[in-house]
């Protein structure tokens, strides 16, 4: 080990613009990480957070359930049967409106029951139902909205009009940052948002409207029960809430390009690693023929290649860790970005990994030096 410290200590400019790349890789491949981890989260992070394990969707929804499936009563009535509580109706819908004091917004809203399973936690302000700005288990049209769409200015008390329909609700409370297709949600009444869903521009904004909504949300848990059986006898077609991702607007779309662009940062980075021990090895060889003649063992060589390795690429990692944080703090809140310790630690150590693979490449040639080109074998 020591002879390999001293090697990077002699070479240190070969090995510091080696470690430079590795670091640019790893970097890179840290930023992705965040941009993708921040993007889906911003896609679903309102379909996260509600507490259901299943949806059941109208099996004639084939894609992008939450805007094409249309769930009745009796649906959710016959869920009830056998689940009681622990199904509720959840409609999902995007629009857009204007509070009171002039300010734009765009809502991804959900359509729930107050009081349900599925009612979100409030950090302020009352929860979904009540009155706006008033006590829990007040009546009313009160919704609750995300942390995001109060950043925008927008506070409990405010009353929001959506656009063209001319329904007016009032801000009760404020929940988490969560969103739903890059869009901060807001949690209504269901009736109201039956309203909203079913509006048609020009038409009485109070007129009674279908009771229909997208999806029954299932809390199965530990019930017996099966959901084959009941998506045959209802006419539904039940999927699991990560399952259920799919269906949020460009979720896998997203998930499959930013895939695809770490997949080739992790096929380079073995290939650049390879490329400059390779060069590496061969400028060495007559010092690695000599370590031979002078008694050095192939296992020996080994270990000394792969420290030399290991040090410059677990730097390099290292530091393009701390680059991608360095972005991520530079970003803020300005774009989706999140990268959590334990998704940094992990991909930190695959770049580091598929580096050290790249480096295998090389260790052919430092085990087949000729100790005989040191003692002048060829004269």
């Amino acid at each position: 080990m020591f002879l390999a410290l001293l090697e990077i200590r002699a070479a240190r400019g070969r090995f510091l613009l080696m470690g430079s790349v590795v670091m640019l890789v790893a970097a890179l491949v840290g930023i992705v990480s965040g941009f993708t981890t921040g993007l889906g989260n911003d896609t679903v992070s309102a379909l996260r957070g509600l507490p259901a394990t299943h949806f059941a969707f109208s099996a004639d929804a084939k894609s992008d359930q939450f805007n094409r499936s249309l769930v009745d009563d009796r649906t959710l009535r016959a869920w009830r049967d056998r689940l009681g509580g622990d199904a509720a109706p959840v409609g999902v819908s995007i629009t857009r409106g204007t509070t009171d004091r002039g300010v734009d917004i765009d809502l991804a809203a959900f359509g729930i029951e107050p009081g349900s399973f599925l009612a979100p936690p409030v950090s302020s302000g009352a929860p979904v139902g009540s009155s706006g700005g008033s006590s829990v288990g007040s009546s009313g049209d009160g919704v609750v909205i995300s942390k995001k769409i109060a950043d925008k200015g927008v506070r409990v008390g405010d009353t929001v009009t959506i656009d063209r329909f001319g329904i007016t609700m009032r801000v009760a409370g404020i929940t988490g940052a969560r969103s739903y297709g890059h869009v901060p949600a807001a949690y209504l009444p269901l009736e109201l948002w039956q309203r909203i869903r079913f509006a048609v521009p020009g038409a009485d904004p109070g007129a009674e409207a279908p009771r229909q909504f997208s999806a029954v949300a299932l809390r199965t848990g530990g019930a017996d029960v099966s959901l084959a059986e009941m998506d045959a006898a209802l006419g539904t077609k039940t999927v699991s809430r990560e399952g259920a991702f799919e269906a949020a607007p460009g979720y896998s779309g997203e998930r499959i390009t930013m895939t695809s662009i770490q997949v080739f940062l992790f096929l380079i980075a073995p290939l650049v690693v390879g490329a400059f021990f390779s060069v590496w090895t061969v400028q060495r060889t007559p010092e690695l023929a000599l370590l031979r003649a002078l008694g050095a063992s192939r296992p020996r060589l080994l270990w000394h290649s792969t420290v030399q390795a290991a040090v410059v690429v677990a730097a390099g990692a290292a530091c393009g860790g701390l680059v991608a944080l360095g972005v991520g703090a530079a970003l803020g809140d300005a774009v989706p970005f999140s990268l959590p310790a334990s998704t940094l630690a992990a991909t930190m150590a695959a770049v580091a990994g598929v580096g050290l693979a790249g480096t295998a490449l090389t260790l052919r040639r430092v085990t087949s030096a000729d100790p005989l080109t040191m003692l002048g074998a060829h004269r």
